[in-house]
């Protein structure tokens, strides 16, 4: 568990699913550069955060390695088949003096440092939910203010936030335009691995 996070914007990197469609193993599949997709995505979300806690799964392994390399610090959520909305609760509760959140999924590499600084900053501006919108679609990361500790720390199940973020839209929420699909494209399977790595080899 870290050991300080008063006052700090931490990123949560959700990496404990099973990744059950993908075959197991998804977050440790390798991209065109030879890392490791969580890791890479834990290294563009480093930067803009001052924390990055990443959830993983509650048997250490490959993963929990390649996160702490990374820079992450790890914390295990103890349910056998964690959800989004418990893995979200996990890692808020970890961090629970944290002046707000950035929570990232470990599965999508190909937002770029650029967009978890936009929400971070919008956090330390003041701003109670943010989250990057592209062609009128809400993508990620999603940040939080600590207000929101306890509504996060009572997620469960496998919705995520979005209940949470459907109470507040029109209000809380800012809504950050950005021109990048990368905001909701995800690593779910094969195919989808390759559709990232042909599109980080063309860049």
């Amino acid at each position: 568990m870290p050991a300080r996070t008063r006052g700090l914007i931490v990123g949560i990197l959700l990496a404990a699913g099973a990744g059950s469609r993908f075959g197991g193993g998804k977050l440790v599949a390798r991209l065109a550069d030879g890392r490791g997709v969580a890791a890479t995505t834990c290294a563009r979300l480093l930067p803009a955060v001052d924390l990055v806690v990443a959830v993983v799964p509650a048997q250490p392994g490959t993963l929990e390695d390649e996160l702490r390399a990374a820079g992450a610090e790890v914390v295990r959520c103890g349910a056998e088949h964690p959800g989004m909305g418990v893995s979200i609760a996990c890692g808020v509760a970890a961090t629970a003096d944290a002046a707000g959140w950035l929570v990232a999924l470990g599965d999508m590499p190909l937002v770029p440092t650029a967009q978890h600084r936009l929400v971070a900053d919008a956090l330390r501006s003041g701003a109670a939910i943010a989250a990057p919108v592209c062609r009128g679609r809400r993508g990620h990361p999603v940040g939080f203010a600590a207000r929101f500790g306890d509504e996060l720390r009572a997620l469960a199940g496998d919705e995520g936030a979005r209940a949470l973020l459907a109470r507040h839209r029109g209000g809380a929420l800012v809504e950050l335009a950005v021109d990048n699909d990368a905001s909701w494209l995800d690593i779910d399977t094969p195919s989808d691995l390759a559709a990232v790595n042909h599109r980080l080899g063309s860049h």
